[in-house]
């Protein structure tokens, strides 16, 4: 039924990560879903419509205004750029809660795993930048390093999620769990980020189609679907990579919430 009760696999295999993931989906559909809308879709709705009002306007002093509006604009990026970065962890962090506690057998809770991603916030944004810091400077020299350390580090997250080893220790954690497990991983991301382009697809019909609010709105509801696609991944990723490298059991993992 779990995967608790599947023998210990011997690689990490990208179908049964798949397999697993709209699993947890399809039995937490509306969790899942309301997430998505609460983290993914409801910031990009948001941005969409103030984009959609933002105009510099045409009053006389027409320069000025226009410089204005340009600053505005650049603190504006800068604020959503934030804010994107702490909804996105927010996501990532509740769907490790509902992953893990849909494996295990239970029913996950919308307030529970809110209340878990806000536990986690600043930590989480803290490997967040760590990691695309790091994967920056060593895709400066060579993009394989690059994708290397991103990879290394990919489960970062739900290892402090679930192990609650700190910042640094979540990152060297990770490491450790993806080591030997890595070109599977690649595949596995190479996958979602064609479904994450297929994604972006979809919405840029969507807002040919539509225009203004109607759009926006479908724009971020089909976004934030592929944002939660991709949190399960992670978080049942994680999962699989405990089984092949350990043989930890869902029930073990749970123990850590007990």
């Amino acid at each position: 039924m779990t995967s608790a009760e599947l023998a210990r696999p011997e690689s990490f295999q990208i179908g049964r990560v798949f397999n697993n993931t709209f699993s947890v989906i399809g039995r937490n559909i509306g969790l899942c879903v309301g997430l998505a809308l609460l983290f993914s879709g409801l910031p990009q709705l948001v941005t969409q419509l103030l984009r959609l009002n933002s105009h510099p306007g045409n009053p006389a002093n027409f320069a000025a205004a226009t410089t204005n509006y340009k600053i505005g604009l650049i603190v504006g990026a800068a604020v959503i750029a934030i804010l994107y970065l702490a909804f996105a962890f927010l996501l990532q962090s509740s769907v490790v809660r509902v992953a893990i506690e849909d494996l295990n057998g239970k029913k996950p809770t919308f307030g529970d795993s809110i209340a878990t991603a806000i536990r986690f916030l600043l930590p989480t944004v803290a490997i967040g930048l760590l990691v695309a810091l790091g994967v920056g400077a060593a895709s400066i020299a060579l993009l394989v390093p690059g994708i290397i350390l991103g990879l290394g580090w990919s489960v970062a997250i739900p290892v402090l999620i679930q192990e609650r080893l700190g910042v640094f220790g979540s990152m060297s954690r990770s490491r450790a769990l993806t080591k030997g497990s890595r070109w599977a991983l690649l595949g596995l991301f190479v996958i979602l980020v064609i479904i994450g382009l297929v994604i972006q697809s979809i919405s840029g019909v969507a807002v040919y189609l539509f225009h203004g609010i109607a759009a926006a709105v479908v724009a971020a509801m089909v976004q934030s679907m592929g944002s939660m696609v991709g949190s399960v991944a992670a978080a049942v990723s994680y999962v699989e990579l405990r089984q092949v490298k350990e043989g930890t059991s869902v029930d073990e993992l749970a123990e850590i919430f007990s």
